[in-house]
């Protein structure tokens, strides 16, 4: 294992936090919190002076609806005011939820000064007592939102005490869990992963403008169609970089596929209404330019891996991600050209981490975006994540983190306000090893100290993970813990905690319905979102997700013998390795039946002459051009090995 206790613990686990210092708020959102309240206090302010001044009833109800959503109803002082009020109040709650859910910044400004505007028209006249009424709930309010912001403080502070002190130990046990990662030179899907590889493949190989077995929700938080997208592009990718370095042929249609159903006006034109109504831009749709990480981030990281596995640089090319939205307006771009935006908009946003939704920064997304940014650096061997990552870091650290020491999920970037949304170790850390290994590892040994707590027993005694409540998957919006499950197996993996992945999947198979179907296995009761989860805990091993981020298979592997020409699902491939660069090592299944199939093998010397075993033939002759064509006869596990002569 490269990284040591000593690393790890060579700089406290929240560095640069502001928490060490006292503070529970960084600058800049101190700043926007100031301003914040400085608005607010103005229309307060101004809705007093119509009461101060003796105005008209219509002024003195509209200024009251300026203190909070509805208040001007109380100057009605009639029990029809008493029944509104509340439905205003829910009124503005789903303005809120359709300003985070969609970012729709207008939709809680419509409702708040509508209905002070409403209340003018209908509150005549205007009580006199309607002022101190407003006034105690308003300090009603605040009081028990200050009351309970105490209380979750204190309670954060004393869960960071805790982790500190337990720590070393917590990593010490990370460390002893971690099996080793395993040598790349003989890596090997079992036929229970092939099966399950399928369930990607079956998605991705279909055209580009077909959407069959996608969850089709809305396009405009976690179910969106672009999220099932990049899941399985980064899940292939990481697939072909450690299993199949030396397959091309259907493994890479189905990523090309996969980038190319990413371009769909369907995938991408929610941008159209989200710059509309939360920067009210009605103009220029480009998704890649302000904000937008979740588009521009998240493919970045898709783009980039793909040629890093690869070794196919196309998406450099200009022209390359063109997102066509109608005959008429299309907007040109490449690679090169998301790494523009992001770069731009990091060094723009005064969070430095910046917005997906407009207004909305979440750290999830920003992980994925300067992630992204290091999958391009190794594709182009640049250096944009190493210049940004201290300036991020350092932002996520001062107004990203919690008093627990957690980064949290989401923030207000037009209020300063933080808004409830999952965060946490767990989610975050498979995306900081890429970063910074050490802090990784802490992050890891805090949350699976904290997963002890929910490990329970299978009905036979076996340890399982069993979480409380309902649960809510993010991919369909529906009741279950499975994509809870399948992301704690996945994130585990990673850590090489193959003992934690064993109790998520004996969790998995317990209460999501594991299936098999024509070979092709999944989960019937999770999203599509989280089966794509699910497949990517089965087949990783420690550190394969940075490896396919980093670094990519090795050259050596790159410049070997390369699979390909061959049919899916008739051939499944689950070992496809060059490890000298001169010979290529096969392991294939039957995906329909067994019998002979035509395998082609690219990239050999010219003309050059190879030995064969497990094939029809025995020795094997390329043509000038570094291609030969061979018969292998299918059944179960096939093994086929090319040697040169």
């Amino acid at each position: 294992m490269s990284t040591s206790l000593q690393e790890i613990l060579s700089e406290s686990w929240a560095r640069n936090s502001p928490l060490q210092k006292g503070r529970t708020v960084g600058p800049v959102t101190a700043a926007y919190q100031r301003r914040t309240l400085t608005i607010y206090a103005a229309l307060v302010i101004a809705g007093s002076l119509p009461w101060l001044l003796d105005g008209s009833d219509f002024l003195k109800a509209a200024g009251l609806g300026l203190w909070f959503p509805g208040a001007g109803f109380i100057a009605s002082a009639g029990l029809w005011s008493l029944l509104i009020l509340p439905l205003i109040l829910g009124f503005f709650a789903l303005g809120l939820f359709v300003w985070f859910g969609s970012g729709m910044v207008m939709a809680p400004a419509i409702v708040w000064f509508g209905a002070a505007l409403l209340a003018g028209t209908v509150s005549s006249p205007a009580w006199n007592g309607a002022p101190p009424v407003a006034a105690g709930l308003l300090l009603a309010f605040a009081g028990y939102i200050q009351w309970r912001a105490l209380k979750e403080r204190a309670a954060a502070a004393s869960k960071r005490a805790f982790r500190s002190s337990a720590l070393k130990a917590g990593v010490e046990k990370a460390l002893a869990a971690a099996s080793p990662a395993p040598d790349s030179r003989e890596r090997e899907l079992s036929e229970s992963e092939v099966k399950a590889v399928r369930y990607l493949l079956d998605r991705a190989l279909q055209p580009p403008d077909r959407f069959d077995g996608f969850d089709i929700v809305d396009q405009f938080q976690t179910a969106s169609l672009r999220y099932q997208i990049n899941n399985c592009g980064y899940a292939l990718a990481e697939i072909q970089t450690n299993y199949l370095p030396n397959f091309r042929g259907y493994l890479e249609t189905a990523q090309l596929n996969l980038i190319e159903k990413y371009l769909h006006p369907k995938v991408w034109t929610y941008w159209s209404w989200e710059t509309s109504w939360g920067h009210l831009n009605f103009t220029n749709h480009d998704p890649v330019g302000k904000d937008n990480i979740m588009l521009t981030g998240w493919l970045a990281l898709h783009a980039g891996m793909y040629m890093l596995a690869s070794g196919d640089h196309r998406f450099l090319e200009k022209g390359s991600l063109t997102f066509r939205k109608n005959a008429r307006t299309a907007y040109v771009h490449d690679a090169n050209d998301l790494v523009g935006s992001l770069n731009a908009n990091y060094a723009d946003a005064p969070f430095c981490i910046y917005p997906c939704e407009p207004n909305w920064a979440y750290p999830i997304c920003n992980y994925i975006g300067i992630t992204g940014l290091a999958a391009m650096d190794a594709v182009t061997n640049t250096n944009h994540a190493r210049a940004l990552r201290d300036r991020w870091t350092t932002a996520l650290d001062t107004e990203f983190t919690d008093e627990s020491g957690s980064v949290i999920g989401l923030r207000s970037t037009l209020t300063g306000l933080r808004f409830p949304f999952p965060g946490g170790e767990l989610g975050f850390a498979a995306y900081q090893k890429v970063l910074e290994p050490g802090r990784a590892w802490r992050m890891w040994a805090i949350a699976r100290a904290e997963l002890e707590f929910v490990v329970g027993e299978t009905k036979s005694g076996e340890k399982r993970l069993q979480l409380p409540g309902r649960g809510f998957d993010f991919g369909n919006y529906r009741s279950g813990f499975g994509g809870a499950y399948a992301a704690i197996m996945s994130v585990a993996r990673e850590f090489g905690d193959d003992e934690l992945a064993l109790y998520a999947w004996r969790a998995l198979e317990a209460d999501c319905g594991l299936s098999e179907d024509s070979g092709v296995r999944r989960f019937t009761r999770m999203s599509n979102l989280s089966n794509i989860s699910a497949v990517m805990g089965q087949v990783r091993r420690q550190g394969d997700y940075e490896r396919a981020v980093k670094h990519g298979p090795p050259d050596l592997f790159r410049s070997g013998p390369m699979l390909t020409g061959i049919a899916y699902p008739d051939v499944l491939v689950a070992r496809a390795v060059s490890t000298d660069g001169k010979c290529l090592d096969l392991v294939l299944y039957p995906g329909v039946q067994s019998g002979p199939q035509t395998l082609e093998i690219i990239n050999l010397a010219p003309a050059g002459r190879y030995r064969v075993t497990g094939a029809s033939v025995t020795t094997v002759t390329a043509d000038e051009s570094g291609k030969a064509q061979l018969a292998a006869h299918l059944h179960g596990r096939t093994e086929v090995t090319i040697r040169a002569v």
